[in-house]
Order: C-alpha cells, then structure tokens, then sequence
C-alpha cells in the first residue's frame, strides 16, 4: 500500500473494481492471438499495467473494449515477435431470461461429458486454426461478447469490416466443422 493522500489508493481502487471482472476474458483473447500461455500471461500483465497508468484519461462506460484495444495493441508489438506466430490483425447480444439455472439442470451421462469435451477440444482448435483477423473477431465476439461497435473500436476497423469478418469466420469454422465431423456438404 502507498503511503501519501490517498488518491492514488482510491485510484488503485476503481481501477481494481473496474477493470478486474475482465481479466478472464482479456487473458483469453491473449491467448488465441498469441497462442502461448506464458506470453499471454506478460501481455495480460502489460495491458492492466498500461491501462491503471492511463485510467485517469479514461471516461468511457465499457471498460472490456477499452482493455482489449491495450492488449491488441500490446500483442501487435514485441509479444507477437517473442512469441513466433505471426500475428495478423489487420488484413446484436441474446438475453436468456428463459434459461434454467445451472443447478437446476440435469446432469449429463459420462458419455455426453465426454462427448462435450471432444467437441469443446475441436471447437477451441479450430478457432486457433482460423487466419488471425477472423479468429480475432470470432473471440471478441463469441467469446468475449462485445457487441459490432465494440469491437469495431477495439480493433480499429468499420463496423462492416467486422460484420464481414465474422460471417467469413463463422464460414470457415462450419466447412472445417463438416469435414472434421465427416458430415455430407
């Protein structure tokens, strides 16, 4: 704890209390562009340490995109060159009022858990598999659940430009989803 008047404490504090509830989901965009644990973790790192040196210029209601146009900015430079993968960035949300409850679902067979996990595994691989502007734009929004403007703020590009991305993505994830299933076209 710092000693002095304690702004910088209250500072510390609200950026705590705002920018913490997204670290999962920062750490998982780190990690598909990236694809390394350990840079994703020092990118993460990088990212919330940028973000609390500048939180007093930040005024915006959605602190998640904010963070994600750090960390994207973050990756583009000296982690993507550490990490050896290329990293090429630039080449509406459903509410379940309805939903049941976790806990009051039923529980799944053995089969069906492994089942899901099969199908998890393939899903994240072939998210990974994907060019690195769709697979961007896939995570922010399936994954993230930003909104078109957000992420067309986060990563800089029209909005159109990010409506194209996803369909192309989600093109590509269901013709790689087909074949790896085996599934007639």
């Amino acid at each position: 704890m710092r000693a002095g008047n304690g702004s910088g404490d209250d500072q510390a504090r609200r950026f705590r209390d705002a920018a913490l509830p997204h670290l999962d989901d920062v750490y998982t965009l780190a990690r598909y562009l990236l694809r390394d644990g350990a840079n994703a973790d020092d990118a993460v790192q990088e990212c919330h340490l940028r973000a609390l040196r500048y939180f007093d210029t930040y005024h915006g209601p959605a602190m998640k995109p904010w963070l994600f146009a750090i960390l994207r900015n973050i990756c583009r430079g000296g982690f993507s060159r550490r990490s050896g993968a290329p990293l090429e960035m630039d080449g509406e949300t459903v509410e379940h009022q309805g939903a049941t409850p976790l806990w009051q679902e039923a529980q799944a067979s053995p089969e069906t858990e492994v089942l899901r996990q099969r199908d998890t595994e393939a899903i994240r691989r072939l998210v990974a598999d994907l060019p690195a502007p769709f697979r961007e734009a896939i995570v922010l929004r399936e994954i993230n659940d930003l909104s078109y403007r957000e992420i067309a703020d986060v990563i800089g590009a029209p909005v159109g430009t990010v409506m194209s991305r996803l369909a192309r993505a989600r093109s590509m994830l269901r013709k790689a989803w087909i074949a790896e299933e085996g599934l007639p076209t």
